[in-house]
């Protein structure tokens, strides 16, 4: 047995002591697999995030017939909270639909795991409404975990992802008024990736403005900041926006530079909107270079990856699933029905 962390029975204790349990090796290898999970997705590698995955679900449903202790639970939410952020990176909106139905549903039956996620939740239907482009949801699902959530991490995220809602509306005035929350420069975080996400925000509302100078000097500082800690995601977002702010200006030599190693990492994420906006990018490239051949793939590649998103996009606003984009407040919605052991299930 090893020390760890306490499970929700003891939670709400106030010594000290009462915090700190002893833990079974058995539930020592499910930890194990969310703290590979966990790096696997802030590092960007996705596969290996839901391999890791599934060995742990099936780990936790062997042991919740022998004995169904709480922190099982917690640790399937946990894993949950972080494959579904793998899945809208992968372009997989109704895999993670099911997977935050069944999150739902796991704090339906444990009322006290939703005291604790339930701005993780809202969190992360606010990733998927913006990722179906249903803005207004996604505000309001920010809004909803920022009034539940006194967890100043989630704040940052919550912020951080609510400006982007705003950029893409257009919304300068919300925008600026969240300005100083989600500056790198003060933000209050002890997170290297959230203040490197901090700067490349910061460059998108520039490249948006056209202040591309500007653009490009916020860009590398989150380039600096992510390739240091191995934040790949955060790596290729920055180059293929540094690829098409070379191209706004007329720069194809520069802008090729950015994107060929962009379209590299966000294929071996991978991470299909990277892949989708590189591709195009690259199309315009070789056309200005008259290289048709390489132009007509970059195309083909770019119907290829529109052509899957735009699939994925209609499966999931038919799914009653979908209609979860509109829960903000009052009891936790199920609107489907038992959730698969493992991923792989899923699939």
């Amino acid at each position: 047995m090893q020390p760890s962390w306490p499970s929700d029975e003891v939670l709400t204790a106030t010594s000290p002591g009462d915090m700190f349990i002893w833990m079974p090796k058995e539930h020592l290898y499910v930890l194990v697999y969310l703290v590979t999970v966990m790096h696997s997705m802030q590092g960007g590698y996705m596969d290996k995030a839901q391999k890791y995955t599934d060995k742990a679900f099936t780990q936790i449903e062997k042991l919740k017939i022998v004995d169904n202790k709480p922190i099982l639970s917690v640790f399937h939410l946990m894993l949950l909270e972080h494959i579904i952020m793998c899945r809208l990176v992968m372009g997989n909106k109704c895999l993670a639909l099911q997977e935050i139905s069944q999150a739902c549903a796991l704090c339906k039956s444990h009322p006290r795991l939703l005291l604790t996620h339930r701005p993780q939740i809202h969190t992360l239907l606010g990733l998927y409404a913006m990722s179906m482009n249903c803005m207004e949801a996604a505000e309001a699902q920010f809004l909803a975990a920022l009034r539940t959530s006194s967890e100043r991490e989630l704040w940052n995220f919550a912020n951080l992802n609510l400006a982007i809602v705003y950029l893409r509306a257009k919304r300068e005035p919300e925008f600026t008024a969240l300005l100083e929350r989600i500056d790198p420069e003060t933000i209050t975080s002890n997170s290297h990736s959230i203040r490197a996400a901090a700067y490349y925000v910061q460059g998108l509302q520039s490249f948006f403005q056209a202040r591309y100078n500007e653009a490009k000097r916020f860009l590398r500082e989150t380039l600096k900041m992510a390739n240091a800690e191995d934040l790949n995601r955060l790596t290729s977002c920055s180059l293929v926006l540094l690829g098409h702010i070379f191209l706004s200006l007329g720069n194809s030599r520069e802008s090729m530079n950015m994107v060929t190693p962009a379209m590299q990492l966000a294929s071996k994420i991978p991470d299909v909107h990277v892949q989708l906006w590189a591709s195009a990018i690259l199309k315009d490239l070789y056309r200005m270079c008259a290289d048709h051949s390489r132009e007509n793939e970059a195309y083909t590649m770019h119907c290829n990856f529109s052509q899957m998103l735009l699939k994925d996009h209609f499966q999931a606003s038919n799914m009653r699933e979908h209609d979860l984009i509109n829960w903000i407040e009052g009891a936790v919605p199920v609107v489907s029905g038992n959730p698969p052991s493992t991923s792989s299930a899923i699939l």
